[in-house]
């Protein structure tokens, strides 16, 4: 799929964008999923900080839940890092940050002082489900082991 041409009077970037699409893919894999690899690994690496978290939210079973969250999180990490999978990664990443919203960014529910921090997440992780279906829709680009499996 070609990205579609700007308007004329925007397009000035165009050709850069054209030119370097697949190294623009690899990084915004790369920062996309660095956020989750470093939030499992801090899971793996504290698990009780993750379960006392859990727990304070009324999560059920927040000792089981919490190495579900670090798996889930680690698999979005690694894989998008690597670009494998990278459009089935992609839309359990957009999965993933439904439940976590739902559960952890109710903003709405929080006391006026902790509002905004929780507005700000809540609003992080919807762009961060815009950038995860945009990468479903390019996929991970030259720089990926998808394109080194497609060979």
């Amino acid at each position: 799929m070609a990205a579609e041409p700007s308007p004329k009077m925007f397009a000035a970037t165009d050709k850069f964008a054209a030119s370097s699409a697949d190294a623009i893919i690899l990084v915004a894999r790369v920062l996309i999923g660095w956020l989750f690899l470093t939030f499992g690994w801090s899971k793996l690496v504290n698990p009780q900080g993750g379960i006392k978290y859990f727990a304070s939210l009324g999560i059920p079973a927040p000792d089981f839940l919490v190495w579900l969250s670090m798996a889930g999180e680690m698999a979005i990490g690694i894989t998008l890092i690597l670009g494998i999978a990278t459009r089935y990664a992609s839309l359990f990443t957009v999965f993933y940050l439904i439940i976590a919203t739902a559960i952890a960014h109710r903003y709405w529910q929080y006391p006026a002082a902790q509002q905004g921090a929780q507005y700000a997440n809540f609003c992080k992780n919807l762009a961060i489900m815009g950038g995860a279906l945009l990468l479903y829709i390019t996929g991970a680009g030259r720089f990926s082991l998808d394109r080194w499996l497609r060979r």
